[in-house]
């Protein structure tokens, strides 16, 4: 049994925390603006979208086939259960942002271009009412992962002050 997390996945999680933050605080000021630099945003904010996509599915590989150190002593079943529901969550909305973000510009008929090194396909014809549906789903997902974010450092810092245990020593 082991009490720190692999190297492998200490790097993919601090790489994916500063990338998912990065994406959000990106969409967070497109969505609130028309100036110029907009449109250059998006194209970054879509190529590393795509970037996400490829790593969560990594990340999950790697976590699946890592030993994981345990929960702390003491936590109670309902502590338990929330900490393994939000980690699961965590890893959902990883995966479903980017194609949430995908699903919206395909049926939008915009192909996403990932740094000038290929190019994913839009639909050949737009369908304007399920790229609404995707957009707002985009946006609610993206809500909902800087919540449950928040609530993941929030408990980190938690387990390192107050509960003094080494949860978040493990990650570091």
């Amino acid at each position: 049994m082991t009490n720190r997390f692999s190297l492998t996945m200490r790097i993919m999680h601090w790489a994916m925390a500063a990338l998912l933050i990065s994406m959000l605080a990106a969409g967070l000021l497109m969505v609130q603006s028309l100036e110029p630099w907009q449109l250059t945003l998006l194209t970054i904010h879509k190529g590393f979208g795509v970037v996400a996509a490829v790593l969560v599915v990594v990340r999950l590989v790697i976590r699946l086939a890592s030993s994981v150190p345990p929960l702390p002593q003491g936590l109670s079943r309902l502590q338990a259960s929330v900490a393994k529901l939000s980690h699961g969550l965590l890893y959902a909305l990883m995966a479903l942002m980017p194609i949430s973000g995908y699903l919206m510009q395909y049926l939008a008929g915009r192909p996403v271009e990932v740094f000038g090194l290929f190019r994913l396909p839009a639909a050949l014809s737009v369908d304007i009412e399920r790229y609404a549906i995707f957009r707002e789903m985009h946006g609610w997902l993206a809500l909902a992962l800087i919540v449950l974010i928040i609530l993941h450092a929030g408990a980190a810092l938690h387990h390192h002050f107050i509960r003094k245990d080494d949860v978040l020593k493990s990650m570091l």
